[in-house]
């Protein structure tokens, strides 16, 4: 053999969960199983379950992160939506109130213009007539263009009878 390019190589004992030990020989020292012949369910006949460094607990912690995150995404998700329906309510709101503010300067504004022209009236003046605006001309429609006419379909020649030659 050449030296330096093998393994070293080890008497050791292995260890399971179930607490069996075997002697082996192996290039590691001191090993730890999870499961031997001893404690196997194929040779045993009995069912085990094995949790080997808590891979349940890991599976459910991950699992319940989840679905907390989800939650709070949910709820993070409900309140925008109400605040962007309060923002929206508050906007028709202010809208509403701004309407009603200009229908009431509009009513004002009719009103008194309502009053001047009765003080016109009374007062026997003419009010002032507007120069009438010149009728902007139409612009003339697109003239219809002629349909396309289909070709005439061709008479088909009618065949001869055709003469026997009698002797």
């Amino acid at each position: 053999m050449r030296d330096n390019i093998h393994p070293k190589y080890f008497r050791t004992t292995a260890q399971c969960a179930c607490g069996a030990t075997y002697e082996i020989g192996s290039t590691r020292e001191n090993i730890r199983v999870d499961i031997c012949s001893k404690c196997h369910p194929l040779f045993t006949g009995t069912m085990k379950l094995l949790d080997s460094e808590g891979r349940v607990e890991k599976f459910k912690k991950k699992y319940e992160l989840a679905a907390e995150r989800r939650k709070q995404a949910k709820e993070a998700a409900e309140k925008a939506r109400a605040d962007k329906e309060k923002r929206i309510k508050a906007a028709r709101a202010e809208a509403k109130k701004s309407e009603m503010e200009k229908l009431q300067e509009l009513r004002k504004g009719r009103t008194e213009k309502a009053l001047e022209k009765a003080e016109l009236k009374t007062k026997a003046e003419k009010p002032e007539v507007k120069a009438a605006k010149p009728k902007k001309a139409k612009k003339p429609g697109k003239a219809a263009k002629p349909k396309a006419r289909k070709p005439a379909k061709k008479a088909k020649p009618k065949k001869k009878a055709s003469k026997k030659k009698s002797k």
